[in-house]
């Protein structure tokens, strides 16, 4: 046996969750068996050979029966681990009934078939962690809607929003990549040697629509062999939500920063430690989930970058897909499953979120006080002039603006104009608008 990146050294980063070991090599043997099995199965229902070889077939197709390092050792000779599978899976069928298994088909078949049989399985508990982030997002949401903290654009104060409105934000966002997810369209694949079914006769087609009923997967209209975009579409989609994954852990991380201090992952023992300096409490989940999508951009544009086959059958751009799909698979579902142990344990410190929206001294209040001195080229040069004071001579946005000629206010109605609270326009309802929309899906 070989071994998994499910296990190894590095595992503990980029194999969480549970779509590691449905891309592990025991994974891609099991769905190619399975899709043996099924292509058997299918073919003796439709009384193209004798249910005998269909029920002799099944039961040789146990993944316990067969090394996977020996089959391994004998895939590169033969350019791909299907050859000697079904090689494998002959000798364990009785000789007069040998000639029945992988009937019709090509290795691509069996390896593109195992492809979206991989494929379905990793997404069962991607998409399980995605939702636990999801409700984790909207609880927030919903229990942060008038929590005042500073937005920030381009990594600087801009205007007081709310934590509920960047948690509605997630939500939202986490909600279209599983949409993506959920809508894929997976099918089957059974061609034989160039798309015609030659083999079969006349009757070819007839095998496709049982073989997706057994598999529990689409139906194409025809052989897909050198038409990628399946794998193309499941790529996209899991970029998205990878993506999707690195923005929301981006936040997360900025705001755990010590001078920030806005929220904070799960404590735990031993969690986010230093080898160095005892006191340190490091974004482990956060890191880790962009330490694991990092990587998927180029594995994403690899997929991309093979679409362009030759005729019938591609001679290297699909065999490149096969490692980059589970590797896909792989580091989508480790974030996910970081991200949403980070999310359900995340502290989120609103104090000290409102003690940050006056580190700017109220500088992030100018664009209400130009608004409120009548929004002309006038009051906004006047603002522009009171924040200059303030920067310049360390004062407050009220002080600099009660010096300054065309910015007359009384105090209470600049006190009023100021408070970050009044400056929050449509946030509550946006934020009830995704909880609806979340609320109503569920």
């Amino acid at each position: 046996m070989t071994s998994s990146r499910a296990d190894g050294l590095f595992s503990g980063t980029f194999s969480r969750g549970g779509a590691a070991a449905e891309v592990s090599d025991s994974g891609w043997l099991a769905a190619m068996l399975d899709a043996e099995a099924a292509l058997a199965a299918a073919q003796a229902e439709l009384g193209l050979i004798p249910a005998g070889a269909a029920e002799a077939v099944a039961k040789a197709c146990d993944p316990g029966l067969y090394d996977l390092a020996e089959l391994g050792h004998r895939a590169g000779p033969a350019g791909n681990p299907v050859i000697p599978l079904v090689a494998a899976l002959r000798e364990r069928v009785e000789p007069g009934l040998r000639r029945y298994v992988h009937h019709g088909a090509t290795s691509q078949d069996v390896n593109d078939t195992a492809a979206m049989l991989v494929a379905c399985r990793a997404l069962v508990p991607i998409l399980a962690d995605l939702a636990a982030s999801a409700e984790a997002c909207a609880r927030l949401a919903a229990e942060h809607r008038g929590t005042l903290m500073a937005g920030r654009t381009v990594l600087q104060h801009a205007v007081p929003i709310t934590f509920g409105l960047k948690a509605a934000g997630w939500l939202s966002a986490l909600d279209r990549a599983r949409e993506l997810l959920t809508g894929l369209d997976l099918p089957v694949q059974y061609g034989g040697a160039a798309g015609t079914l030659s083999v079969l006769g006349g009757r070819g087609h007839e095998v496709l629509p049982l073989l997706a009923a057994e598999l529990e997967l689409a139906e194409p209209l025809l052989p897909w062999h050198t038409d990628r975009t399946p794998v193309a579409e499941l790529a996209c989609a899991l970029g998205v939500a990878s993506g999707v994954l690195g923005k929301i852990a981006t936040d997360v991380k900025l705001l755990a920063q010590t001078e920030v201090g806005e929220a904070a992952e799960p404590q735990a023992p031993g969690r986010g430690g230093s080898s160095a300096m005892p006191h340190k409490r490091n974004p482990v989940g956060a890191m880790s989930v962009l330490a694991c999508v990092q990587r998927v951009p180029g594995l994403v544009a690899s997929v991309l970058g093979g679409m362009a086959q030759e005729h019938e059958r591609a001679a290297g751009p699909w065999q490149a897909e096969w490692e980059t799909l589970g590797e896909l698979l792989r580091l989508t579902g480790s974030a996910a499953a970081w991200l949403g142990e980070v999310l359900e344990g995340l502290t989120v410190d609103a104090a000290r979120m409102r003690a940050n929206l006056g580190t700017t001294r109220g500088l992030l209040m100018a664009e209400r006080a130009v608004a409120v001195l009548g929004g002309s080229p006038e009051a906004r040069a006047a603002v522009d002039a009171a924040c200059a004071r303030a920067v310049a001579d360390g004062l407050s946005l009220r002080e600099a603006l009660l010096a300054t000629p065309g910015a007359e206010l009384e105090p209470e109605e600049l006190d009023a104009a100021l408070d970050p609270a009044g400056h929050l326009g449509s946030a509550g309802v946006f934020v009830d608008r995704v909880l609806g929309r979340a609320g109503g899906e569920g």
